[in-house]
């Protein structure tokens, strides 16, 4: 087995790669909020971790990923001020919490099943966890790490002595990011954090609510990764992700608790961590008006899989910037790529390689995977396949290497047969064969009213030396 090398943010080094289990590995990936749509910055942060998980799995190690959905107790703030965005997105949408909760989490999942991201073998909801959050804010209490008040439960940070060192951060730094926070009135310094609010102030009229031994109320949000995870992972595992801005509040709050409370180091072995996706040089936000849908992008008339391609042109630690333009040049690159991928399988001539070819393949493989396997530098990786479609390989042997290449890339070429991807009706392949014999025969015209004729099916034609390819708009 090659081995792979992680940036593990914890550390703030690149680190081989060593599970806990030889070859079982488990991986918890922060989920989405779901209190509004998902958004392309996030979609960006879910796709790097499907190929981390893909290259993983290319490896040959057997993943078991666990995802949240957090439906309850994410304060506007990370920290500890401001109402639930649950509460907050109910409001904006004249909605039920437990009804936006499930129209938002299938918007996301139908949002990732169009990105081709693998879904996760377990998805578990923050309120159908109460119990488990429960016990563990007990487990805190009890060992003295944590304090009950009149207002919530705190989590005491100076108790755990790691705490102003977690991801090369000084406490002094944790408290002057917090110096705005609005503490609560019995909470003891600006970095203890909240594991159960109690249905006073600004929550007394909270609609999603449980018993507890401290009163009515709901959990905070960190406390649910850690009880989750633990569940379904056990108390330590291999691999946490997350976003950048998980670094300061979140991700630190989740490593004390869960080690103050099992008594166990570390946590978590390997933390990864996404850069954000900019939006024409600026970051992403509601005033500027620059939030962007996959319904956007769709209607826009790009594919999603181009969305894609864009991010995988940025190695995930890299801010991305995104425009219109550069989706543009990734939808053309795209189109580009199956046409090189159509040609190389339609010229399926499989004859017996010369020993240089065998070893120019055999090099191929051996730089992809050495790409993949160096903190996922997928921009190297998507170079080498380019390089191997340009090659005097056979074309057999292009093809079988994008489809091997595809199962990390995830840009669905395997699926490419005849120039067209599978799910193409009949209808449009027979006007598709009409256009090419048109063409072939300098009859352009005509073949130009079949290309207007597909395209008020709802399809887009794309032109290229080795054959045509058809897409849905």
């Amino acid at each position: 087995m090659s081995d792979i090398f992680l940036y593990n943010s914890l550390t703030k080094k690149k680190e081989k790669f060593e599970p806990i289990n030889t070859l079982r590995v488990g991986m918890y990936t922060c989920g989405f909020t779901v209190y509004d749509y998902a958004h392309i910055g996030s979609c960006r942060k879910y796709v790097m971790d499907d190929l981390l998980k893909r290259v993983l799995v290319y490896n040959g190690y057997s993943v078991t990923h666990v995802q949240n959905v957090t439906d309850v107790g994410h304060l506007v703030s990370d920290a500890n001020e401001g109402e639930d965005k649950m509460e907050k997105g109910a409001r904006k949408y004249g909605k039920d919490p437990y009804e936006i909760a499930r129209f938002f989490e299938n918007y996301f999942y139908e949002s990732m099943d169009k990105l081709n991201i693998i879904r996760p073998d377990i998805i578990c909801r923050a309120t159908e966890h109460i119990t488990e959050q429960i016990q563990l804010i007990q487990k805190l209490i009890d060992k003295g790490f944590a304090y009950d008040t009149p207002e919530a439960v705190y989590f005491e940070a100076d108790k755990f002595d790691k705490y102003g060192e977690l991801f090369g951060q000084r406490l002094t730094d944790k408290k002057t990011a917090r110096d705005n926070v609005i503490k609560g009135k019995y909470q003891k310094s600006p970095y203890d954090f909240v594991l159960w609010v109690k249905r006073i102030g600004i929550h007394k009229d909270h609609i999603m609510h449980w018993d507890s031994p401290w009163g009515d109320g709901f959990p905070g949000w960190h406390i649910e990764c850690s009880a989750m995870s633990m569940k379904y992972l056990g108390e330590q595992f291999d691999i946490h992700t997350g976003g950048e801005d998980h670094l300061s509040v979140h991700h630190p709050n989740e490593i004390a608790q869960s080690e103050a409370a099992t008594g166990k180091s570390p946590f978590v072995k390997y933390w990864v961590h996404h850069a954000f996706l900019m939006v024409n040089g600026q970051k992403m936000s509601k005033s500027l008006g620059n939030l962007f849908t996959i319904d956007d992008v769709v209607n826009k008339g790009f594919e999603p899989l181009a969305l894609r391609y864009l991010y995988l042109t940025a190695h995930y630690r890299d801010p991305l910037n995104f425009t219109w333009g550069s989706l543009s040049s990734a939808q053309n690159a795209l189109s580009n790529l199956r046409s090189q991928v159509f040609a190389a399988y339609s010229q399926n001539q499989r004859t017996v390689l010369s020993f240089e070819k065998d070893a120019k393949r055999e090099d191929f493989a051996r730089r992809f995977r050495d790409a993949i396997n160096d903190d996922l530098a997928i921009p190297r990786a998507l170079a080498v396949l380019w390089t191997v479609l340009k090659s005097n390989i056979p074309s057999e042997d292009k093809y079988d290497l994008t489809c091997e290449f595809d199962q990390v890339l995830g840009l669905g070429l395997s699926e490419i047969r005849a120039g067209i991807r599978e799910e193409i009706p009949d209808e449009i392949l027979e006007l598709l064969k009409q256009r090419d014999k048109l063409r072939k025969s300098g009859n352009f015209s005509e073949a130009d009213k079949i290309r207007q004729e597909i395209e008020i099916k709802g399809y887009i034609v794309n032109d290229a030396k080795e054959g045509s390819l058809v897409r849905k708009k």
